[in-house]
């Protein structure tokens, strides 16, 4: 019998405008996967389109057809065997023919596909494979135009976007530019066999005591002979070592075996133990004679979504193995607006960055796409818990007939496809989808319970969140908890702080509330918020040509960012926080500062709450990362460098985490006039799951002169407690007539003798304080060939101390608050000796 055989049709591509008919027109296409921005850049058609502004020149790309073309050998075919032309995804309106025949139609850009070819590849020799991609955004414009009846409304982009399976992202964004891909955007290939496994999935069923698992295996086999006998040899191994085997003939083309495993080891999300991967093989075999084999990683564990009545309205949090788990993290969108140029080793430095920032739950956004393996398999390998959307996004979708059995065939597929990965925790019907719906007066009665009904009303893709969605995840994957949509909670409003989680948009958008109050913003789980900060200077010399475009409002920086009304809000909370700068440099690290002190305001407050009913389950930051060099919510730009938001919040969610604030006073509604007396509280949060014990000091630290100006607070033996919130100080007074100085707040918390955790509260808002002059001193104090440390003290408090960022450079803080007497160390890995050393910037300077 043969045996499997793939071959990869990556090279020997050429491509064109469909409606360039001339023999020249032919281009080559370096390798597939690829998108026609990349070939078009490739071949010296199309300017880069990050950089100034060439994204309006690309944009005659949008509206072109272009026809991909392939010749090549017919491979070697066993009898017996069948050829299958497979491709993992067509980005979007695609026609494939074979020798000019037509073999296959898409219109989703999400889907896989497989195609017989076997009897078109009879004949020996060459065989030309050719795809015409039709433009998405004039099919979509002509299906908008066919339902004038459909009210297409929505957030973001153009309307017509909602009738077509395409990244709805590529329409253009609140952060990104226009850029209507087209191509093979994913693997094709060829593979000849006569038996394969073409799916292996396990379900796993972990004892309460954790002490034992049941781990049931299944493979799915297609065979040319189904009266040939077969056996499907399963292993179960862990760290590369066998922990059992079973073999098992197919019944019904599926095989199962079931695993006992005793002291089974766990996968845990990081920080709360080993992210614990098995690996699950399975050979399929006739006579002895292995005809395929395959194996993916899967961890044991367990997970779930703890929604019940308490004093607050009705929870909802992340459960893991029994330990509940306050879910820190971010929101994700596709890392590139070209898909195919995320490399797997990228999407992990992504990861690793959400690692090293203890962020704990990354979100995939429904406006993007269903990531690559190579993303999932970082999050499980790492650690991290994956809340993965469906690709429904800000609009009020169509539901033609055959539209939703597209939908149902992406579903199952990508539901099939991702099932094994122990880091995705649940599913989510749709971004914002519901917001749509309120803030459009479409029809929403909860009550109603007839799917049918639905499909008539003028909001039908609810049928599409309640009734397809869930019976596709139910059956596919069982074990993962279904949420409708994102904000969702019980059809009640979305804004609705008791029940579900919330988009929390009222600091930047909406009312555009002081970010200094933000965790009184919030509901029972935040699934975005956010607050706009330029990128790094590295990042905006990337793509601003011009030096004479180098100042904070240039016509090039206001096109990079595409959020409505960027320009009033950012003055708006630069206006109200800082003394404002008229050179760049300043100015992008101003509005960094912002970012930072909005991201920890609302992270500390919330993961107070977690200790109170778990009344905050989480909160998801909007957003990680960029698609492209651009100004947006990302506490990381494009080119994979942080943001002093992101170590304010890996501060915050320290393991233990030391917190002082004094309650918030209006400045602006008070005309200016300061207060007469704060209230001030000092707390402990702890993601540990065993009490430990502790020593809290609090120091009144003079901001002028850096003399403490009240007696210091110090708690000694203070019992931390474990998973939540320790409250040390909730009614502590400042009286400013005995303390007339501008003062911080200075918090510090020793464990086991060791500094574990700070804080310092600062007098609001900043632009009042003078904050010259600080005497601060960086000092190196050790070299290696790779890393250096350094040593920083100052002789008054400091605001946002924040080092450069440098390709290959990590630093291990930043956006730091120095106090006198409490020096402080930052460990530089990869600097190099004799390196330049990495310039600073802090508030005052």
């Amino acid at each position: 019998m043969p045996t499997f055989a793939q071959l990869s049709l990556s090279t020997g591509w050429n491509f064109k405008s469909s409606d360039d008919q001339s023999t020249e027109a032919w281009m080559p296409v370096a390798t597939v996967p690829s998108v026609v921005h990349q070939d078009l850049i490739a071949n010296k058609q199309l300017k880069d389109p990050y950089i100034g502004f060439n994204e309006l020149d690309a944009r005659w790309v949008n509206e072109k057809s272009w026809t991909y073309r392939n010749v090549f050998q017919k491979p070697a075919v066993p009898s017996g065997s069948s050829v299958i032309l497979a491709f993992d995804g067509l980005d979007t309106f695609a026609t494939v023919k074979l020798d000019g025949n037509v073999i296959l139609e898409s219109d989703n850009m999400f889907l896989a596909h497989r195609v017989d070819v076997t009897k078109a590849l009879e004949s020996d020799g060459e065989h030309v494979l050719e795809i015409d991609f039709d433009c998405a955004m004039l099919r979509a414009r002509d299906l908008r135009a066919k339902d004038p009846n459909h009210k297409w409304v929505g957030f973001n982009g153009d309307p017509a976007r909602m009738g077509v399976r395409k990244a709805q992202y590529h329409w253009g964004w609140d952060w990104g530019p226009v850029l209507m891909t087209a191509g093979i955007w994913r693997d094709v290939r060829l593979e000849v066999y006569s038996a394969r496994v073409a799916d292996l999935s396990t379900q796993v069923d972990l004892a309460a005591d954790h002490q034992t698992a049941q781990v049931s295996a299944f493979a799915e086999v297609e065979v040319a002979d189904p009266g040939a006998s077969y056996n499907v040899n399963f292993v179960l191994s862990l760290h590369g070592k066998e922990v059992a085997r079973a073999v098992a003939e197919p019944k019904d083309k599926v095989a199962k075996v079931v695993f006992e495993v005793n002291q089974p080891s766990l996968w845990w999300p990081h920080g709360y133990g080993d992210p614990t991967l098995y690996e699950i093989s399975c050979s399929l075999e006739r006579d002895e004679q292995i005809l395929h084999q395959t194996s993916k990683t899967m961890g044991i564990r367990t997970s779930e979504v703890v929604q019940r009545p308490d004093k607050h309205g009705k929870s909802f949090f992340f459960r893991v193995n029994g330990v509940d788990i306050f879910c820190g993290g971010s929101c994700w969108i596709p890392a590139d607006n070209l898909l195919p140029s995320i490399s797997a080793e990228r999407y992990r430095k992504w990861i690793e960055l959400m690692v090293a920032g203890r962020q704990v739950m990354i979100r995939v956004w429904g406006g993007g796409c269903y990531e690559d393996d190579s993303f999932y398999q970082a999050c499980d390998e790492l650690g991290v818990l994956v809340w993965q959307d469906f690709m429904f996004g800000c609009g009020n979708y169509p539901t033609w007939p055959d539209l939703l059995a597209s939908v149902e065939k992406e579903a199952i597929y990508n539901v099939r496809r991702l099932r094994h990965h122990p880091s995705i925790v649940i599913y989510v019907g749709n971004n914002e989808d519901y917001q749509v719906q309120e803030q459009s007066g479409l029809t929403y009665n909860f009550e109603d319970k007839d799917p049918q009904s639905w499909l008539k009303s003028d909001f039908p893709a609810r049928y599409i969140y309640e009734k397809l969605l869930p019976s596709v995840v139910e059956q596919m994957s069982p074990s993962i908890y279904y949420h409708p949509g994102s904000p969702w909670g019980d059809g009640k409003t979305t804004s609705d702080p008791t029940v579900g989680d919330m988009h929390q948009w009222n600091v930047w958008h909406g009312t555009q509330e002081k970010y200094q109050i933000f965790d009184t913003l919030g509901g029972r789980f935040n699934s975005e918020f956010g607050m706009e900060a330029f990128p790094h200077m590295s990042t905006i010399e990337h793509f601003v040509e011009n030096e004479a475009d180098k100042y904070p409002q240039s016509h090039v920086l206001d096109f990079h960012n595409k959020a409505d009304g960027h320009e009033r809000r950012i003055a708006t909370y630069l206006v109200e926080n800082l003394r404002a700068a008229a050179d760049l440099e300043t100015h992008v690290y101003l509005t960094q500062v912002v970012q930072a002190e909005t991201m920890m305001f609302g992270y500390r407050g919330w993961r107070r709450q977690w200790g109170d009913e778990r009344h905050c389950g989480g909160a998801l930051l909007w957003q990680l990362n960029d698609c492209w060099p651009t100004i947006s919510w990302a506490i990381v730009d494009y080119f994979l460098k942080p943001k002093p938001a992101f170590y304010a919040v890996a501060r915050v969610l320290n393991p233990i985490a030391v917190a002082v604030r004094r309650e918030h006073h209006d400045w602006s509604v008070s005309h200016a006039q300061p207060p007469k007396k704060s209230n001030f509280e000092l707390w402990i949060a702890s993601s540990l799951q065993k009490e430990a014990k502790g020593m809290v000091e609090l120091k009144f630290l003079s901001v002028n002169t850096g003399r403490e100006v009240r007696q210091r607070v110090v708690h000694e033996d203070v019992t931390i407690l474990p998973n939540g919130t320790t409250n040390i100080i909730v009614d502590g007074v400042l009286d400013y007539k005995e303390l007339p100085e501008p003062l911080v707040l200075a918090a510090r918390l020793w464990v086991d003798g060791k500094i574990v955790a700070r804080d310092v509260d600062w007098p609001q808002p900043f632009k009042y304080l003078d904050l010259s002059s600080r005497g601060l001193y960086v000092q190196k104090v050790s070299q290696s060939e790779n890393q250096q440390t350094l040593l920083v003290s100052a002789e008054k408090p400091v605001k946002c101390l924040v080092f450069e960022e440098r390709d290959g450079v990590r630093v291990s803080d930043s956006a730091m608050d120095i106090v006198p007497g409490d020096e402080q160390t930052v460990t530089i890995t990869g600097l190099k000796a004799g390196a330049a050393p990495l310039k600073y910037k802090y508030l005052g300077q």
